[in-house]
């Protein structure tokens, strides 16, 4: 699935462009088309992590920084923000030099598919709203799978589509026609937020997004519901050598 109908770029390259084009708004449109509840979903990821005490921690589509940030809860002495668009970064940047965090968070521009770090060099990964922005699914994991120590875990949140069918049937609604409508509110960009809509409907999730995880090679795999199945937590790990 393409932001764009130019069918003569890549997706990476339509992705990025379409990041920087609505960085300006994107975290104000974030919390107002997820009512806030995005940074509960974030906080429950960092609880996660706590428990594991990671000293190394690489946030994959980073965006504007906000898992990042929101990662300095688990005390890591590194934590690695990559993205491919310099306008989400920029703004994330500035957050960090706001903050004066900027001994620990470093964002840099980077690529899911090629993970400009050595093998077993993270103790755990992260990737809040991305992975369904990756151009290539499977490459994208498994780069993430070489840079992880072995037993480094791995936690995702991603949109999904509730199982009970009239929270699906209102989960459509919102996400093919007010969702798009919000978008356009606030952007120019009208064919970014129908893109966003239509790829939060269209990735998989829950048992699929599992299998997709086990077939790049992480064990211990799980998801965990949030706020009524409208989106996933998963958590994974890289086996023992």
């Amino acid at each position: 699935m393409l932001p764009y109908k130019d069918k003569k770029s890549s997706k990476k390259t339509q992705v990025r462009q379409m990041f920087d084009g609505i960085s300006p708004q994107y975290d104000l449109m974030n919390r107002i088309i997820s009512g806030g509840i995005d940074i509960k979903w974030r906080k429950n990821v960092v609880s996660m992590l706590i428990e594991k005490q990671p000293e190394k921690i690489l946030d994959v589509a980073t965006g504007t920084g906000d898992l990042a940030i929101a990662l300095l809860q688990t005390k890591a002495t590194e934590i690695i923000g990559i993205d491919i668009s310099e306008g989400m970064l920029d703004i994330g940047k500035q957050k960090v030099r706001n903050n004066q965090w900027y001994q620990k968070i470093k964002m840099q521009i980077g690529d899911s598919e090629n993970i400009d770090y050595p093998d077993d060099y993270f103790d755990a990964a992260t990737v809040a709203f991305g992975v369904r922005n990756f151009e290539n699914l499977d490459k994208g994991l498994s780069e993430i799978l070489r840079v992880l120590r072995p037993g480094g875990d791995l936690i995702i949140l991603e949109t999904a589509v509730p199982n009970n069918y009239l929270l699906r049937q209102f989960y459509h609604l919102y996400t093919q026609f007010i969702m798009p409508v919000i978008g356009n509110l606030f952007s120019k960009d009208k064919s970014a937020y129908q893109y966003l809509s239509d790829s939060a409907a269209a990735f998989p999730f829950g048992k699929a997004f599992n299998n997709i995880l086990a077939k790049n090679g992480f064990i211990e795999i799980e998801d965990i519901p949030q706020t009524l199945g409208v989106a996933s937590i998963y958590r994974a790990q890289k086996p023992e050598k």
